[in-house]
Order: C-alpha cells, then structure tokens, then sequence
C-alpha cells in the first residue's frame, strides 16, 4: 500500500490508485502542487516575529526572516507593497506581518509574501509614553470636548521654539507668502535637554500672561524618540492644557506623535504645515477632506484584498492567480540572480585589488631610485675604505722612508766629518789613507765638515807599533 496522502484532509477528495500501480512524480510538479495547496489553505495569515536578515534588493523587493525562539520563516515583501510602509524595516524589530503563504520552486522552500506589515512595541521610551498617555488621558486631558477652535483670523501669533533652527525660517517664510499682515512673536527656548521643559512651560505661561497673541504655536523638527522626549513631559501637557490660549502642537514630521500633540487644540504635522492651518482657515475642511479621502483608499485596498482572496478561490481565477505568482517568483529568481552576481562581482574586484597591491610591491622592490640610493651607498663606503686604505700606505711609506733617510744619513761620509773628522786628498784628488803614500813637499787638500784647505807635506813618520803587539809576534813566531 503507498503511503498515505499528508494533504488528503484539506482535499475535498482523495485520489484513489490500483495498488499495482505507482505514481512517480516529477520535482517540479510536486513542488507546484504542494505550493498550490499551502497558498489556497493559508491565503490570507498574520504572523509576529523578529526581523532578520533583511536584504532590500535594487528592485526595491525586500527580503528578510521572520523568526522567534523556536522557528523561522523566510520572507518577500515586493516592491508594490514596500513603498505604502510608514516605517523603515531593520534587523531586531518587533513585527506584525500579514500575508499569504507559498514556496518558492526553484529552492522548494517555503516563504511567506507579506502583504502589510506594522511594527509591534518600541521599547522602554516608547512603554512610558504609552503609560503617560494612558494616565493623562484617563483624566480627561485628552478630550475632544476640551479643545478649544482656532480663531479664523489671528492678529499675533506667538511661536515657542529654537531661534536658531530651521522651523523658524520656515514658518516665517510661509506666514510672509500667505499672510503678509499676520504679525509673530517669537519666544525663544531650548527643544531638547533636560532644561527644555521648564523653559518651555515658562514660554506658555509668559505669552499668556502678556495678552499680545491669539494663537501659540509649540514647534520643533523631526528627531527620535529620545530627541522628542522634552514634548513628553507632563509638566508640557499640563501646561497646555492650562493655556488660555489655543494652542498649535507642530513638533516633528507627520509621523512622530508626542504627549504634546495629544494635549494640544491642534496638531499639525509639520511646522510648516502650521503655518499654513493659522493662515488659512479652509484648511480644516480640506485636511478633513484628505482623511476621508485615506480612508477610502485604506477601505478600497481592503475591499480590494478580500474580492481578490475570494477570486481566488473559484477555479476561474486561477489563471490570474497563477500568472502573479509566476510574475513574482520571476522577480523573486531575478534578485536571487542579482545578488549573486553581486557576490561573484565583489569577489573578482577583491582578487583584483590583491594582483594590483603584488605588482605595486613588485614595482617597489625593483625601483631604480633604490637601486641607484643602494649604489651610492656602497660607492660611498668603497670611497671611504679606499681613502683609508692609502692613508695607512703613506703612513707605512712615510715611516719607511724615514728609517731609510735616518740610515743612509749615519753611512754618509759627511755624517763623519760632521763629528771632526777630515779627508786628506792628493794632487789628483785621490784619498790618502796612509803616509807611505806621501814624501815631503806634496801639495795636498784637506777636506772638512765646512770647507777646505790645502797644506803641503814636511816630512812623514810610519805609524806607531803597538806596545803589546810586539811579544805577541815574538811569540807567533816561536
């Protein structure tokens, strides 16, 4: 027997084969098939869960993990859909979605493509606004009945705000182009810090007090929660509240609230847009115009998504439904191609930068301005020794010559006349050395360390016999 069917309880019949028989299935039409059955069965889900992974694609689709504790669901919010969300998807947020399930075939996974989508709390800031809000209108501040209409036509208007900011400009220029004879005055205050509150309270009470103006405006531009916190004060609210004076609350961009705005007669959604309500008094009836036209449009797209849930469900739209989930797995196959290309392109250029970074450091290695510099080096170094080197020979000359002079000076002739000796020379010239070579009346020539002279011979004597050489002979001889 084949196993049973795990989709035969949401069928309205069960197909029934031989048991000789066995049906095999092709991938693509089983995964079609599943997908068919899970989108009929969950057409229409809301589902809470953490942000994760979220890739916004450059056709403006948006994918991320939806995911809690235990579980984790991919997820598609096309582009059509992107566009109407008043807040900007992040990783860590708290979400609401709501959608259909399906499978995208070429992953055989299962993915949910989000219709709506809202966030779900916003954290301790966000807590106690929610619990001052709850508190302040729990006793009445926030009533309707309470809040007081807008003169039509306003003298002085008086503005609460930073003197250095943006919104004054702004509002100046509007109220100029709009109503030339509208006078303002300006009550100048810190918006944000600690000290904010207490100056801000100290404005009201002074533009109450003075009597001069017949609206007070409480402007600031956009910010955080945390920059917007001075707007939820109670010691504001209460202050307002107080007023004797309608008061406009201006503070931030259309989609930042405070206590403030709450408490005020008035919000408007931008300074700006202030401006333009205290000058023009058919305003109301076309900002009351545009809510209703919004929630039109919000009950035109509801109308719309049932009527197409249930178009749905009849044979004879499949052929529309098949079409817009092949258009959307189409695109959906078309990111996943992008990113991939993105990642092949990212790794390429990588490899790339890594070539060119080796083929500069190579190009450094073999700089010839190195090579020349290294060359000098050793040029220099070689100069040095060569100097050095001759230094020692000329020194090792200079001594040798030295010794040498200091020798050939003591074997000099000269050097011995120099010490009182003379040189006895005959007529020719020659050196006599004993007197058995001179006889009376030669003319000979003395030579000395300093000059000459000449001198002839008297008469010559042998020389001497040693006293102690004449035994010695003796002796020899016996």
């Amino acid at each position: 027997m084949p196993p049973p069917n795990p989709f035969a309880p949401q069928l309205d019949f069960v197909f029934e084969e031989p048991a000789s028989t066995r049906r095999i299935w092709p991938v693509r039409e089983l995964v079609a098939q599943v997908r068919e059955l899970i989108e009929r069965k969950y057409a229409d889900v809301w589902v809470e869960g953490e942000i994760s992974n979220l890739r916004p694609a450059p056709s403006g689709h948006l994918y991320f993990t939806l995911k809690d504790a235990e579980a984790q669901l991919p997820v598609v919010l096309f582009r059509r859909q992107a566009v109407l969300l008043r807040f900007r998807p992040e990783d860590g947020l708290h979400v609401l979605v709501r959608g259909r399930v399906s499978v995208y075939e070429q992953r055989g996974q299962m993915q949910l493509v989000a219709e709506t989508m809202e966030p779900v709390g916003a954290g301790s800031l966000q807590l106690a606004f929610e619990q001052l809000k709850e508190k302040l209108k729990t006793e009445g501040l926030f009533d309707a009945g309470r809040k007081r209409p807008l003169p039509a036509f306003p003298r002085t208007v008086g503005i609460v705000t930073s003197p250095t900011g943006a919104v004054i400009r702004d509002f100046l220029n509007i109220v100029a182009r709009r109503h030339s004879g509208l006078n303002v005055l300006l009550f100048p205050v810190s918006v944000q810090g600690d000290q904010a509150p207490a100056e801000i309270e100290l404005a009201l009470a002074h533009l109450n007090q003075s009597g001069l103006v017949d609206i007070i405006v409480l402007a600031r531009g956009g910010g955080s929660l945390e920059d917007l916190a001075a707007f939820n004060s109670e010691r504001i609210a209460r202050a307002i509240v107080a007023s004797g004076v309608p008061v406009v609350s201006a503070i931030g961009h259309e989609t930042d609230f405070t206590i403030a705005d709450f408490a005020a007669d008035l919000r408007a959604p931008t300074p700006s847009a202030a401006a333009e309500l205290i000058t023009e008094a058919q305003h109301r009836i076309a900002d009351h115009l545009a809510n209703q036209s919004r929630r039109l449009e919000r009950a035109t797209n509801y109308q719309f998504l049932q009527a197409r849930q249930r178009l749905a469900q009849f044979p004879v739209s499949r052929a529309e439904s098949r079409m817009s989930a092949l258009l959307h797995r189409s695109a959906q196959r078309l990111d996943d191609l992008a990113f991939r290309l993105e990642s092949a392109l990212t790794a390429q250029l990588h490899q790339q930068k890594v070539q060119v970074a080796d083929l500069t450091a190579a190009v450094l290695h073999h700089n010839p301005r190195q090579s020349i510099a290294r060359t000098r080096e050793r040029l220099q170094a070689c100069r040095t020794s060569l100097v050095r080197s001759f230094e020692r020979t000329l020194q090792r000359s200079t001594v040798r010559v030295g010794a040498l002079d200091a020798r050939l000076h003591s074997l000099s002739p000269l050097a011995v006349l120099e010490r009182g000796y003379a040189l006895v020379l005959d007529a020719n010239g020659g050196l006599i050395r004993s007197a058995a070579q001179l006889a009376p009346g030669d003319l000979l020539t003395t030579r000395l360390a300093q000059g000459s002279f000449a001198s002839r011979v008297e008469s010559t004597a042998p020389p001497p016999t040693a006293p102690d050489q004449a035994p010695l002979r003796k002796k020899r001889r016996n």
